[in-house]
């Protein structure tokens, strides 16, 4: 049985920067990569990196690269989403999952080319404020 664990999240300032852990458990298949998700209250999912454990192969929406950096432990089994320069805009529910990657990602518009979410952590919140 897969289980995913977030943790990480809290109450930032604007400009600040906070790295989320998702900790994995359970067997993943190799074609299965990890992906961080973000819901803000009345908006929709937004998928955010995903990253390999297996080789550390990552992809990003277009919104967030540059800002945001995906990284993996694999002997920890831990995949981190680094988030750099936060903004309100930033207050949200992040949550991981596993996840497949389309292989023609450029059909997505930027969007993170994602799909078959199997596995969910519960999520961990941030909150970016003055």
């Amino acid at each position: 049985q897969v289980q995913l664990v977030e943790s990480g999240g809290g109450s930032v300032q604007p400009g600040g920067s906070l790295r989320l852990s998702c900790s994995v458990s359970g067997f993943i298949p190799d074609n299965n990569y990890i992906g961080w998700f973000r819901q803000a209250p009345g908006k929709e999912r937004e998928g955010l990196a995903c990253i390999s454990l297996k080789d550390g192969n990552s992809y990003y929406a277009d919104s967030v690269k540059g800002r945001f950096t995906i990284s993996r432990d694999k002997a920890k089994n831990t995949v981190y989403l680094q988030i750099n320069v936060l903004t309100p805009e930033d207050t949200a529910l992040y949550r991981c999952a596993t996840v497949q990657v389309d292989p023609y990602g450029s059909n997505w518009g930027g969007d993170l080319p994602v799909y078959g979410m199997d596995n969910w952590g519960k999520g961990t919140l941030v909150a970016v404020s003055s």
